[in-house]
């Protein structure tokens, strides 16, 4: 599979992790912690793949575990931030935010943090001026698009944090 197959398998797994997420809170039958419960178990999970997986693989291919300053620096700064992400969509949730206008306003926002840190960190040769307008564009979309599936969700309410069923 090539990188766009990977990066659509991500779309389509990150799609159903609000969803999920949202449901196991609730799940939890917990109102006042069933949310940090679930967080609780994503981590556990993330134990599972993203730490015993690479450890596995890293040992059937014969790599060292040798690993840069840097490189260790910045992939726990990542890890964090993705950590934080993930509270933040307990938390968005624990408010009553309906899983499908939290997760919009994340994918539809996240690009464009995405772009501007990028630009910041890896700015073009040219500079700004050497981006092309339809990039411009596509960042406006994005906003756009999030700002209208949030505008124009179920209007049915969700219940704040637990489920009788």
């Amino acid at each position: 599979m090539n990188w766009v197959g990977f990066a659509l398998m991500t779309v389509a797994f990150w799609g159903l992790y609000g969803v999920f997420l949202h449901k196991g809170s609730m799940k939890m039958a917990d109102p006042d912690f069933g949310r940090y419960k679930a967080f609780l178990v994503v981590g556990i999970a993330y134990f599972l793949v993203a730490v015993l997986a690479p450890l596995i693989l890293l040992k059937v291919s014969g790599a060292n575990l040798k690993f840069t300053g840097e490189g260790f620096k910045w992939s726990l700064i990542a890890g964090t931030v993705g950590a934080i992400g993930a509270l933040g969509v307990l938390l968005a949730f624990g408010k009553g935010g309906p899983p499908a206008a939290v997760m919009s306003i994340i994918f539809a926002g996240a690009p464009v943090v995405n772009a501007v840190v990028a630009l910041k960190l890896h700015p073009p040769a040219g500079g700004m001026a050497a981006i092309r307008w339809q990039f411009f564009l596509g960042i406006a979309l994005a906003a756009l698009g999030g700002f209208l599936v949030t505008k124009f969700k179920d209007p049915k309410p969700l219940p704040v944090q637990s489920e009788s069923k």
